[in-house]
């Protein structure tokens, strides 16, 4: 473990003003997407979504890295180069979602656990060898009746350093994601109780695994009520109650929080991380790792069509500055209300 390396590349990944970029939809789940606009589901289509994004001019403004899923990995620009190669010779770290998916956790209905472990040293290394500097590893904690259980929360969080401390072997720095879903109908409470629980456990399996913290990012939900709530709290309140067990729970040696969007709208994902650097932030630098928040109006625009890429990169490029700015606490709603 070349602890410099993995520090550097962490802090990178968090350079003020900056976001990653999630782009590691699996092929099932990038499926739903493009059926909402009409586009086949190929892998030309993939390669061609994934292009218009990595390649919009002066998205390095904004975008410090972009998580792959593995066939994105392989893939290469219109003009013939890799992926990563390309994002690395413009600013961007290039990264790779590990995990194989959540699956049913055997005698805990409706709890999932992660898996994806099983040979991950050795895919870890092929990574490293094309150009990796990062992976993500995503844990699904459900909120429900009687759940999330201290066996679920407890499976994952094991998993989630397991598979960090492998990373860190291979100088890899890991996305550890513990997300509590905001699925159901609970209140930002319990949301706030859940997540306090949540990241107890994986911090407390980071240090009995031997993860080193400085060389890590922790990519969190925000707190917040159940999207079935009829009653959401307004923005500041989210924002409080998120930095309130951030504070508790996140050593300050984290370099850097990069929070998932979940199923925010773009501007609340927007606005909530704002509001977060507004109400002073943290010991640690605090930026976004978005996916659907970052390109659904993308999708929307290109649907497809080869003459609607222009039009689709602005609409990317528009998002990535809304977050690079609200990474910085210098986003305003009229900037939206102008584009």
């Amino acid at each position: 473990m070349n602890e410099l390396i993995l520090h550097e590349t962490a802090l990178a990944m968090v350079a003020p003003g900056k976001g990653i970029l999630a782009a590691d939809e699996s092929t099932g789940t990038i499926e739903k997407r493009f059926k909402s606009v009409g586009v086949e589901n190929t892998e030309s289509n993939r390669r061609a979504y994934r292009d218009l994004l990595f390649t919009a001019e002066g998205g390095q403004q904004w975008i410090s890295g972009v998580i792959l899923f593995e066939e994105t990995l392989f893939q290469a620009t219109r003009d013939g180069t890799p992926f990563p190669q390309y994002l690395a010779s413009r600013g961007m770290v290039p990264g790779i979602k590990v995990d194989k998916g959540a699956k049913p956790l055997a005698g805990a209905p409706g709890e999932t656990v992660t898996e994806g472990l099983d040979g991950l040293r050795e895919r870890l290394a092929k990574f490293k060898q094309i150009g990796t500097r990062f992976a993500k590893w995503r844990a699904v904690i459900t909120i429900g009746d009687g759940i999330p259980s201290d066996y679920c929360i407890g499976v994952n969080a094991h998993a989630l350093a397991r598979y960090a401390a492998l990373c860190q072997e291979a100088d890899i720095v890991p996305i550890v994601e513990p997300e509590v879903l905001m699925d159901a109908d609970n209140t930002i409470e319990v949301c706030e109780n859940v997540t306090d629980r949540t990241l107890a456990a994986v911090f407390h399996e980071l240090f009995t695994q031997r993860v080193l913290l400085e060389g890590m990012i922790l990519k969190p939900n925000l707190v917040i009520a159940g999207k079935k709530n009829p009653w959401q709290a307004d923005r500041k309140t989210v924002a409080e109650a998120t930095l309130r067990v951030l504070k508790r729970r996140v050593p300050a040696a984290v370099p850097g929080i990069a929070f998932l969007s979940g199923g925010q709208s773009d501007e609340d994902a927007t606005a909530h991380l704002d509001q977060i650097h507004k109400l002073g932030g943290g010991p640690w630098l605090l930026s976004f790792s978005y996916g659907r928040a970052l390109q659904a109006a993308a999708l929307k625009a290109w649907g497809g069509r080869a003459e609607n890429v222009a039009a689709a990169q602005r609409a990317f490029l528009h998002r990535a500055r809304m977050n690079g700015l609200a990474a910085s606490g210098r986003w305003e709603s009229a900037l939206e209300q102008a584009a």
